[in-house]
């Protein structure tokens, strides 16, 4: 199944203080794996809330929308309804391909919010309106604060330009429009904080910046996720054998936050949108990122590895051999020995076979996946989350249960135990009872990979020895 990992289409993307969790090699033996099965229960997502409502789905209304169209494409009929009924507005919608193209990125993420802050400004019943934005929408600053920042163009100058030139003219251009950021899911990103600015005081608003969400931590149930962005397709990637390096600095801070914190972040910035209407000039900014309880890429390969190979895929190709990368020239040098040159026999074997060869253009897609990562994954920012903090101290005791969101309280170890278990159900869609037969087929991709190191290093000792033998002959000393 390594089409699953084409599906990111070059997407993006992504601990406690105490404790170290260094220990565990790049490489792990079969006999590294203990039994973690057993104890596995099969899961269903809304198990938990069918029981407690029975007919939660009743309550659910939707609408039919598209943000690409003017006035996000809602019918007159669905706005009234909006009108009449909606109090609270969470701005989700966008476009995360790091790569989407310059108008549709533009008209996405920064028009459709303000057709939506235009739409619900004359909601009757309207509270608060939350625009969820990214920890990295002002990633040209650092440290990034809770606090706006100057975009790289206006909103409106940059919704009139995207009018007014066809889409070819401005992919030509957008290299120039980009300049220093690295993609246009940022550029517009920050473009769309500039339209909240705007519109600050006449309706109660904020923004709310996520770092790089990644897998539930505890709800509906734990490892849970439904897409291969960020550090999940390296993740997916290496658990099947397919990326061996990524272009990565181990030792910054990755911050990462589980989904189901982060949504109960969200609504909690709703609330206290809603209950402490501020001025234009302090429109709350809520950066939710685990810089009280960070975690390191390195950290994160070491407790994938550590957890996900007790529970190894039966799509896997190959075994286990995963590093972070530091220096690219480096990294370079694995791509093409360990991922290119292995590809391009495989493909020239099967193409002599009457197959069609197929890792080559694998690899190309993935590569210009893990590129788009590399300046996310070498490039540590510092945030500041006073705002966030202050928000979190305003909880009820009941409500810090209810809508549990504190980073602090993270237990990663606990975490990734579950993890990689969700991308192997839910990415990779392989169910825990096929365990055992990944498990066999697994000890012997292990000797495989073991084999191949042996026949490696004994090619590169015979050349070795070769060419020392001949310089000796040379200068007379053999």
């Amino acid at each position: 199944m390594v089409e699953v990992l084409l599906e990111a289409g070059g997407q993006e993307v992504a601990v406690a203080e105490s404790g170290s969790r260094a220990g565990t090699p790049t490489e792990y033996a079969p006999t590294d794996m203990q039994s973690s099965v057993e104890n596995v229960e099969k899961l269903t997502v809304f198990s938990t809330l069918r029981e407690e409502q029975p007919k939660f789905q009743h309550r659910i209304v939707a609408i039919e929308g598209d943000c690409i169209l003017p006035d996000l494409g809602i019918s007159m009929t669905d706005r009234a309804t909006l009108m009449r009924e909606v109090s609270i507005v969470f701005h989700v919608a966008a476009t995360v391909r790091f790569n989407e193209k310059i108008k549709s990125a533009t008209a996405i993420n920064v028009r459709s919010l303000k057709d939506a802050i235009n739409l619900f400004k004359e909601m009757p019943k309207l509270k608060s309106f939350v625009h969820v934005s990214t920890a990295f929408a002002n990633c040209l600053h650092n440290p990034i604060e809770e606090r706006f920042y100057d975009p790289p163009i206006d909103s409106d100058k940059l919704i009139d330009l995207m009018d007014c030139m066809d889409e070819k003219l401005l992919d030509d251009i957008t290299p120039q429009l980009l300049g220093t950021w690295p993609n246009t899911y940022v550029y517009t990103k920050s473009v769309a904080e500039n339209v909240v600015k705007k519109q600050a005081g006449s309706i109660p608003i904020g923004i709310f910046r996520p770092g790089v969400v990644i897998s539930t931590y505890q709800e509906p149930i734990p490892g849970w996720i439904d897409n291969m962005y960020g550090p999940i397709g390296i993740a997916a990637g290496a658990g099947m054998g397919l990326i061996r390096s990524h272009h990565c600095d181990g030792s910054i801070k990755a911050n990462l936050v589980p989904g189901d914190l982060t949504i109960n972040a969200l609504i909690a910035s709703a609330w206290d949108v809603a209950n402490n209407r501020r001025s234009n000039e302090d429109t709350p900014i809520y950066n939710y990122v685990s810089k009280d309880n960070p975690i390191t890429y390195d950290e994160l390969k070491e407790m994938s590895a550590k957890y996900g190979l007790l529970v190894p895929t039966k799509e896997s190709i190959w075994y286990y051999s995963f590093r972070n990368t530091k220096y690219r020239l480096v990294h370079l040098f694995y791509v093409y020995f360990l991922h290119l040159l292995p590809a391009f026999i495989i493909d020239t074997v099967a193409l002599c076979m009457g197959k069609q060869p197929r890792l080559l253009k694998i690899y190309n897609k993935i590569h210009k996946f893990m590129d788009v990562l590399s300046h996310f994954s070498t490039t540590e920012w510092k945030f500041t989350n006073e705002k966030l903090n202050e928000l979190t101290r305003k909880l009820t005791n009941e409500d810090r249960k209810l809508f549990f969101c504190d980073m602090k309280e993270v237990v990663w170890d606990t975490y990734f135990q579950s993890y990689l278990r969700g991308i192997r159900i839910y990415i990779l869609k392989d169910p825990i009872e096929t365990v055992p037969q990944a498990r066999i087929k697994w000890q012997r991709l292990y000797w495989m990979h073991q084999t191949l190191k042996l026949v490696v290093a004994c090619v590169f000792l015979i050349i070795t020895w070769t060419m020392i033998s001949r310089v000796l002959v040379t200068f007379g000393y053999a």
